[in-house]
């Protein structure tokens, strides 16, 4: 009988990630990042991208580096080499110069105006938590084989090469790589260097799927509703690749939360408001920045608890 009830408690608990919905926005992205796919890896022989530091987490999805459990060495950037950073594997900059609203003002004006950018960013396939001075090194240099370069992080075999504006990764984790970067090109029909493709198509060959990755992907899948077909064997990628992209349109402009109602719609003394940029909360009564929440930056609660289970705090100005 008690096997039969734990059983059933592990059914349940299941549940949750089963029928959780895509992330909305980057800041969304990365505390579900946390919490459902990465949250019992800060102490895993895996560690973090691209060193395999253990860390621990700090807030609601960030986190704090253990040089020691990798032996890394700071290069340059000491307050960045001590804190996580969520690394977009492709980068941002990368599939933003493939869409026209970065040409009209760049990420800012493709967070606010383009749906399919904000479907890129939060995408939680592409995001790994890693250590900042290595993700900020990497900057939005493509991945490809580093040679000629001393170590740069004590005992991190990651090696960027900031003449030839290329970054090689540990070992470890050049096919997860090179299958989430597969992924992310074919499902948002990104252009691929030929160069690229070569690099990265060896690597996929050299290092299979490892238990790790195909867990990670499962994980990633419940929220998102599909899998990385790379990782799964569904798909392959072949010189000259003609990306597939994503067959549901993304056509809302504001995603998710766009149902809810807007301050506009709100009587005085009505709901909680939330600003999805900051994750602070403001009351109708008694804060005075209920007021100045911009319309596309408004998340409607129905109480404060709500908010609170959403991951908001409350204003510090409310009275």
């Amino acid at each position: 009988m008690k096997k039969l009830l734990y059983v059933i408690t592990l059914a349940f608990t299941a549940l949750p990630n089963a029928f959780a919905n895509p992330p909305a926005t980057f800041t969304e992205a990365k505390v579900i990042a946390k919490q459902k796919i990465y949250l019992d890896q800060a102490s895993s022989a895996m560690g973090e991208l691209y060193c395999g530091c253990k860390w621990t987490w700090v807030g609601k999805s960030g986190g704090r580096i253990d040089p020691g459990s990798c032996g890394y060495a700071t290069r340059k950037l000491q307050a960045r080499a001590e804190r996580t950073e969520w690394e977009h594997i492709v980068p941002a900059w990368t599939f933003g110069h493939q869409r026209q609203c970065w040409q009209n003002g760049g990420r800012k004006a493709c967070v606010d105006t383009d749906p399919t950018f904000r479907a890129m960013e939060a995408d939680l396939f592409n995001l790994y938590p890693s250590v900042g001075e290595v993700n900020g090194d990497r900057s939005n240099f493509n991945y490809g084989m580093v040679s000629g370069v001393a170590p740069q992080y004590g005992q991190c075999t990651t090696k960027v090469d900031f003449q030839q504006k290329t970054t090689e990764p540990r070992d470890a984790v050049k096919g997860l790589v090179a299958r989430t970067t597969f992924y992310m090109y074919d499902r948002y029909k990104l252009n691929m260097s030929r160069q690229q493709q070569q690099v990265l198509m060896a690597w996929d060959r050299q290092y299979p799927v490892s238990p790790w990755e195909r867990q990670r992907d499962q994980r990633i899948a419940a929220i998102m509703g599909h899998n990385n077909p790379f990782v799964t064997g569904e798909r392959a990628w072949a010189l000259g690749h003609t990306p597939q992209g994503n067959t549901t349109p993304m056509t809302n402009p504001l995603p998710k939360e766009s149902a809810k109602p807007t301050l506009a719609s709100a009587a005085p003394g009505g709901p909680v408001l939330g600003n999805r940029n900051s994750h602070v909360y403001h009351l109708a009564n008694g804060c005075p920045g209920y007021a100045q929440v911009a319309q596309k930056n408004q998340v409607a609660f129905a109480s404060e608890a709500e908010a609170q289970a959403a991951g908001y705090r409350k204003a510090g100005n409310c009275k």
